[in-house]
């Protein structure tokens, strides 16, 4: 307002200065000419044109005065919503500071539950281990009690000989009881022990949506890269016996005479050196297990000899041996049993006709395909050597599949299947990491890792008389009385 009482103050005394405050000298009289009389105001036109103009310069004034109050009024309005906003966002980023604080310490907590249910496996596999071994020398001595008692039978024996085989008896048959017992406990507690590890899993990933990190889709153990435990090997009998001659050369011979419990068990096929089995008895005639995913557990990322002598555990992932497989199948005809389920719980099965050759063939397979619900890939592979990485002899010349893809397998160059990839716990993302899972897809399907696998082999009947009938969830059923 002051700048505009100056300027009013200014234009008055520009108008009155020249009007009312000159000085004017007086007029000179000259002779002979009559005085003229001039008046010392303004003219009032003059004066009416000021006021006009004081008038207009006022009204502008006010004019701007509103203006401006209107514009300040604005200003605090906005003044008022930002602080509004800034108090809102200040708020909520508190919130987002103590869900982060809140999600990091469940992460902790997470990670070491994590840790001892590890240790907790290892543990039970241990146990697991020696039960079974324990088991085997328990099942040597009632064959070479047999044995005393078949001679004892013959000659003649008096009744504290009897008393004493009988008592042996018992005490076999209450030990044989009791490691059944702590089996079923063991495989109670595994049960319980995966189911935690499944909640842990699922927690972590909600973890990693909620934080927005990027994790890698491969929930492998931290044994990821350690080289994979050696199966149980064959533990001979400590007494001079022949009870290695009365060994079932497989599984299903096993089945024949009347097992029906699923464990392991030793055999000895075509006269070969004997060792420890898988057999799979929920079929109608039993099959030997040669190969099982079902978690990650167990790397099989191994070099040629591991997958010439097998790894891993029986109660859980293995890999039986090229030289069993060999074994097993050299007999003649056998069949070829391959399961698959993916992470929707849909089920599927393919079966060949199945040999492979020996070491000196680098173990060549030969499948002819008989039925299923699975595309058949491994048409493509069939007369291909095995490949690991550390020997290459797939028919790609610049790339070693086994190396790029991880895990040994028949490939070609490199192919549309391998069961023995890398393990995800979830769905990769990238097509390139989707192929190094564990895969089977025929052309033109987009890759996918499948969740569970298991291979078996069983003795067939002659081709002309074989039969095509569907068999699928078998490994499904079996897996849940693994241990």
């Amino acid at each position: 307002m002051r700048p505009a009482l100056i300027a009013v103050l200014f234009v008055l005394s520009v108008a009155c200065v020249p009007a009312l405050c000159s000085r004017e000298e007086p007029p000179v009289l000259q002779p002979g000419a009559p005085a003229e009389t001039r008046s010392r105001f303004a003219a009032l036109d003059d004066v009416r044109l000021l006021a006009n103009g004081l008038l207009q310069l006022g009204q502008s004034l006010r004019e701007f005065v509103q203006r401006t109050k209107g514009q300040i009024n604005d200003i605090l309005q906005k003044l008022n919503i930002f602080d509004r906003s800034f108090y809102q966002l200040t708020v909520l980023a508190s919130e987002i500071k103590e869900e982060e604080e809140e999600l990091k310490k469940t992460t902790v907590v997470l990670k070491a539950n994590n840790e001892e249910i590890k240790g907790l496996s290892v543990e039970i596999n241990s146990k697991v281990d020696d039960i079974l071994q324990e088991k085997i020398r328990l099942q040597n001595k009632v064959e070479g009690l047999e044995k005393k008692l078949s001679g004892l039978l013959q000659g003649l024996p008096t009744s504290e000989q009897v008393a004493e085989i009988n008592g042996l008896r018992t005490l076999i048959h209450s030990q044989e009881q009791s490691i059944t017992e702590l089996l079923q406990a063991v495989r109670d507690q595994s049960d319980q022990i995966n189911h935690q590890r499944m909640k842990i899993k699922n927690l972590e990933e909600k973890f990693t949506v909620n934080t927005l990190a990027q994790e890698t889709v491969e929930r492998s153990p931290d044994i990821i890269n350690v080289e994979a435990p050696t199966l149980i090997p064959f533990l001979p009998p400590s007494s001079n016996s022949n009870a290695e001659m009365n060994l079932s050369p497989d599984c299903t011979e096993l089945f024949n005479r009347g097992e029906r419990v699923s464990g392991v068990y030793t055999i000895r096929p075509n006269g070969s050196e004997p060792f420890m089995a898988f057999c799979d008895m929920n079929t109608d005639h039993g099959v030997t297990v040669i190969q099982r995913r079902r978690d990650g557990y167990v790397n099989f990322d191994q070099t040629w000899e591991k997958y010439e002598n097998g790894f891993g555990h029986f109660q859980g992932e293995f890999w039986l041996g090229l030289r069993k497989i060999h074994s097993l199948v050299a007999r003649g005809y056998s069949v070829l049993h391959i399961q698959l389920e993916d992470w929707k719980q849909s089920k599927h099965f393919i079966k060949y006709r199945f040999y492979l050759d020996g070491p000196e063939s680098n173990y060549t397979i030969h499948l002819t395909h008989l039925s299923g619900d699975l595309p058949d890939p491994m048409g493509n592979h069939t007369g291909m050597m095995f490949s690991t990485k550390d020997r290459d002899n797939d028919n790609h010349r610049d790339v070693n599949c086994a190396h790029n893809y991880t895990g040994g397998w028949w490939f070609n160059a490199c192919g549309d299947t391998n069961l023995n990839g890398r393990y995800f716990h979830m769905r990769p993302k990238g097509r390139s990491e989707r192929r190094r899972g564990i895969q089977w897809k025929s052309a033109g399907k987009a890759s996918y890792s499948f969740k569970l696998s298991q291979i078996s082999v069983h003795a067939g009947a002659p081709p002309s008389s074989t039969s095509a009938a569907p068999d699928t969830g078998v490994f499904l059923r079996s897996s849940t009385n693994i241990l």
